[in-house]
């Protein structure tokens, strides 16, 4: 049975999702508050953490952060903010997914899904000295393990289904939210600018191609 940290501050709402969940076959472990939520992920590590923004000890992105300071867990947080650039500090801040309230239970469901499903996996990819190891959502160049985080990871992970394929913003907004965001997001670009950027730092020169007005891709062999 998969285990969800609850961080909600309000009984009501944590009640309903605990039963919602439940039902649904998963364990939830609740914590009221921030400090608390991080004592039960150190106590019993989840295999999904669902975290409120507005918590009454320790601002939620702050949680977040700490949160993926020690682990790859992945993050899905309940928010009220609307706007494009809270969304992308969100993400930026550690989180994987987002989902503005109200909300309908069901709606989470898929999203938690979507992001259980994300970490698993099997094979082992190798394009050059590059090689992504799916299952154990680890990347090394040369043996030098390049570390990502879980976004970034599953970004990549798409991409080397099919090298040399230009996946679509929208393909890729799919993939990793389970569903396409506004028009204006720029959210795509950020991780693909980070990923970029790690692969770099490790000496993983040319990997990903950027194809400009389509998408991303993949290339089949590192770009000399």
């Amino acid at each position: 049975m998969k285990r969800i940290l609850l961080i909600e501050d309000d009984p009501e709402i944590a009640h309903l999702l605990q039963l919602e969940l439940g039902d649904a076959g998963f364990e939830v472990d609740w914590a009221p508050g921030g400090m608390s939520g991080l004592v039960r992920l150190r106590e019993a590590p989840p295999d999904l953490v669902i975290l409120d923004l507005g918590l009454p000890d320790l601002d939620g992105g702050e949680v977040a952060r700490r949160i993926r300071v020690g682990a790859e867990v992945p993050i899905i947080v309940l928010t009220a903010a609307d706007s494009v650039e809270r969304k992308v500090t969100l993400l930026s801040e550690g989180a994987d997914d987002y989902i503005v309230k109200p909300f309908h239970p069901a709606e989470l469901l898929a999203r938690i899904q979507v992001q259980l499903r994300h970490r698993e996996g099997g094979e082992q990819v190798t394009i050059g000295g590059l090689e992504i190891h799916l299952s154990k959502r680890q990347v090394f160049y040369e043996g030098q393990e390049v570390r990502l985080s879980p976004k970034e990871f599953e970004l990549l992970s798409l991409l080397c289904t099919r090298p040399g394929k230009v996946f679509s913003r929208v393909e890729i907004e799919e993939h990793l939210w389970g569903r396409s965001l506004e028009r204006d997001s720029n959210v795509v670009d950020v991780h693909v600018a980070n990923l970029r950027s790690k692969l770099r730092e490790a000496g993983a020169y040319g990997y990903l191609r950027t194809v400009r007005g389509v998408g991303y891709a993949l290339r089949q062999r590192e770009k000399e």
